[in-house]
């Protein structure tokens, strides 16, 4: 049965008063979101850096996966999984990183955006382990480099590279990874049910 709009309702900032919205209250504003949640703490602030540290070098060594997330000029978000062998996004400095651009599916989402809006997130996990991190930074592609040598996999050198300079990078809490149970077995959902994809 369609939803019917209530014609007394007040406008929804979501759209009408109706379907599954109906009834919602949109969070006012930063101010409100301290009321709720409160402040976070000190040491929460202050881990935040823009020089990769000795602890972030180990993580990303042993890290075989990172997602990618993206906006083009108008805003439209996308999130990207990357991944290769452990420690595949390499370290060109202490404020810049290199991932190498592996073949898939060509649609080449995160680079459209790039184009537009440089500005990017990484969040690198390590399977088994409860350890996030979190890079936020802009980002440029290339088409060579003499790095790229160092990127070769199985006699392929990458054709492109998402080089991106930090702006902020940092651990992130593992209370997600604890309660969703992502690294235990017994947790998971059957994952050979779903149809293949591309």
């Amino acid at each position: 049965m369609p939803y019917a709009a209530d014609p007394d309702a007040a406008p929804s900032p979501y759209g009408p008063s109706s379907g599954p919205l109906a009834g919602a209250v949109p969070l006012g504003s930063a101010e409100e979101l301290r009321e709720i949640l409160g402040t976070p703490h000190p040491i929460v602030i202050d881990k935040v850096h823009d020089r990769l540290t000795e602890d972030d070098l180990d993580l990303l060594a042993r890290s075989p996966f990172c997602a990618v997330s993206t906006s083009d000029a108008a805003g439209n978000c996308d999130v990207t999984p990357r991944g290769d062998g452990p420690g595949f996004t390499h370290v060109l400095d202490p404020g810049t990183l290199a991932l190498p651009d592996r073949p898939g599916n060509r649609r080449a989402d995160s680079f459209h955006n790039i184009l537009s809006n440089p500005h990017v997130g990484l969040l690198y996990l390590i399977p088994g382990a409860m350890d996030v991190l979190r890079v936020n930074g802009r980002a440029r592609i290339l088409t060579d480099a003499p790095f790229f040598d160092a990127m070769t996999l199985k006699g392929q050198r990458p054709k492109l590279a998402l080089v991106v300079e930090i702006d902020e990078i940092f651990r992130h809490c593992s209370n997600a990874l604890r309660r969703s149970g992502v690294w235990a077995p017994e947790t998971w959902a059957g994952s050979g049910d779903g149809p293949a994809v591309a």
